[in-house]
């Protein structure tokens, strides 16, 4: 979908439910997507539409209810290499072990390189992290959260990743720091020539990191756009109203578009379009059916009956104040 090379990572109509107060919820919806090889494809929504599960999904640590995932072969014929980064450096590092062992673990784990090159390799990815070969014998806690991000991908990388899951790397971190974690990123991504997904509510920074931009509605995609298609010309109603609630230097006061009511809850989602009940466009068949997501001519693909592929969508536009 929106590209002829082709995907490393191809997702097919992946759907993920889970149990809870004796009723089934539905975190994924049929969600299908594919990333090509090289590229870094964003997914973007509200908390609770799926973002994190379809992640763990990819990285292996956890399992679809039903559908598939499947990685494509490089010219050796080896599988790709999946590693993930996670949202908060505060958590995902064993505040027992020294950084040295932490990092060490995925390059013992997979016998990646022989024990007594081990120490060196281990120094090299801090180095090439911003940080000193001499903190391999340091504890987290004697880490700033920035500092433990940047250890946790070297670790990623201890793993010789084909493929990496990033999800919201770094929405725990200052403002400041944000900065130098995507700019690092970025850096290796080109460096190693990695695929990435990645997880974010800041649009921002997906503007910033992605290809592609997928955004997700209650565990559905609702558009999928190359980056500058999507925050140029967003067809999706949803979308739309994401990007106008983006501040915007220079503007000063103004009235921002807002949908009715709240996130609809995923024990009891609305029929047919989920954003229905929230979106001033939603005609009877809104209510009905369920939206396909279909391409359009300049390469978007978007699940909204509304929307035609005329060359000027409708937007929500916000009030001067």
């Amino acid at each position: 979908m929106l590209t002829t090379s082709l995907p490393m990572l191809r997702v097919s109509d992946v759907t993920r439910q889970f149990q809870a107060q004796g009723r089934t919820v539905r975190a994924l919806a049929g969600v299908s997507l594919s990333v090509p090889r090289g590229s870094t494809f964003s997914l973007v929504g509200e908390s609770g539409c799926g973002k994190t599960t379809l992640a763990r999904i990819v990285a292996g640590l956890d399992r679809a209810s039903s559908g598939s995932v499947a990685f494509t072969a490089d010219a050796t014929a080896r599988a790709p290499r999946v590693q993930m980064v996670f949202q908060d450096p505060y958590a995902s590092l064993n505040p027992r072990w020294r950084i040295g062992r932490t990092i060490a673990e995925p390059l013992l784990f997979q016998r990646l390189r022989p024990a007594d090159q081990v120490p060196a390799r281990v120094a090299e990815l801090l180095q090439r992290v911003g940080l000193s070969a001499a903190d391999a014998e340091k504890y987290p806690h004697e880490f700033s959260g920035g500092q433990r991000q940047r250890i946790s991908i070297a670790r990623a990388l201890a793993g010789e990743p084909d493929f990496l899951v990033c999800d919201e790397p770094t929405s725990a971190l200052d403002v400041s720091v944000q900065a130098q974690i995507l700019n690092l990123l970025k850096r290796l991504e080109a460096e190693d020539g990695l695929t990435s997904l990645f997880i974010s509510h800041n649009l921002a920074v997906v503007r910033f990191v992605s290809t592609t931009v997928g955004v997700m509605y209650l565990g559905r995609l609702v558009e999928v756009a190359p980056t500058e298609t999507l925050f140029d010309a967003p067809r999706h109603p949803y979308t739309q109203l994401l990007l106008a609630a983006i501040p915007r230097v220079g503007q000063g006061r103004r009235e921002a578009a807002v949908p009715a009511g709240d996130l609809p809850s995923p024990l009891a989602p609305p029929p047919g379009c989920t954003f229905h009940p929230r979106c001033a466009l939603a005609a009877e068949v809104c209510r009905r059916e369920v939206p396909e997501l279909r391409v359009l001519p300049d390469g978007a693909a978007v699940a909204c009956h509304a929307v035609n592929g005329a060359a000027q969508p409708v937007r929500f536009m916000p009030r001067a104040a």
